[in-house]
């Protein structure tokens, strides 16, 4: 199971934030305004599971915005554009932990806090976490956090418990425009494909997949998305790896250095007897 979230229809509304925070009981992280944009959240984190990024763009005055639809900003009434010859617009993305395929959280973690579910998504027991960290830096894409002042990691479930009681998750369920879609994992690839080449015969050229291909780096996300311009405009790294992708050389190669020392040690010992 996992999630397909098409950014062509996310209107910003913020209704899978309240919904997340509300039926996984995510603390408050402050929500205050960054100077990007409308984003009040910032980023993922241990007190952010789902977050609706603004990307703020300007153009030429005229000329069309990147997805069919997306209006042309003036300024607010009785106010003056601070540059009359560009017109704003924005591209708009609920994200989520991806629930990687290869997923490097789960390779670190020393106590088996992460697990994978019936469900192939990615969870954390917090009541098996013991702090340590180390699915932290592992996260090729950031998503993963220790909570302040609990200390444990913290991160979306695709709402587990809910997935147990044969219901949707949250943010899924609160969406009031389709665009964060949740369902068999295969189901949605194909919607997905569909979608893209729907836009792009209407003339969005840039609409594409990310996260959709089970050969990448990390074996394809759990939690797709379409993107309407390239990954690394929402902040999203354009060829995620798996980050532990080279452990089994790495233990190898140190396997074989500790023999050649045990050897050059013994045979320094056997001269010495000598």
């Amino acid at each position: 199971m996992g999630f397909f979230t098409d950014t062509s229809i996310c209107i910003g509304c913020k209704a899978c934030e309240v919904a997340c925070k509300e039926w996984n009981l995510v603390p408050d992280n402050g929500l205050e305004l960054r100077g990007t944009s409308y984003d009040n959240s910032g980023d993922l984190g241990a007190n952010t599971w789902r977050h609706v990024a603004f990307v703020e763009q300007t153009r030429p005055a005229g000329q069309r915005p990147v997805a069919l639809g997306m209006p042309a900003m003036g300024p607010p009434a009785g106010q003056q554009a601070a540059d009359p010859d560009r017109d704003v617009s924005w591209l708009m993305m609920s994200d989520v932990c991806k629930h990687c395929t290869h997923a490097a959280c789960l390779d670190v973690c020393p106590t088996g806090s992460l697990f994978r579910t019936e469900f192939g998504t990615v969870v954390v027991q917090e009541d098996i976490c013991n702090g340590c960290g180390y699915c932290v830096p592992a996260c090729p894409y950031g998503v993963i956090d220790l909570r302040p002042g609990d200390g444990r990691a913290w991160k979306c479930t695709l709402c587990y418990d809910r997935l147990r009681g044969s219901q949707e998750p949250a943010c899924a369920k609160a969406c009031p425009t389709d665009s964060i879609q949740f369902g068999p994992w295969d189901e949605l690839r194909e919607r997905a494909q569909q979608r893209v080449a729907r836009l792009q015969q209407q003339g969005v050229p840039n609409a594409r997949l990310y996260g959709a291909d089970p050969t990448d780096g990390v074996g394809g996300d759990g939690a797709f998305f379409l993107l309407l311009d390239e990954p690394e405009v929402y902040g999203l790294p354009p060829d995620p790896v798996v980050t532990t992708r080279d452990l089994p050389a790495m233990w190898q190669r140190a396997g074989a250095a500790a023999l050649a020392a045990a050897g050059i040690i013994a045979a320094a010992f056997l001269a010495g007897r000598r």
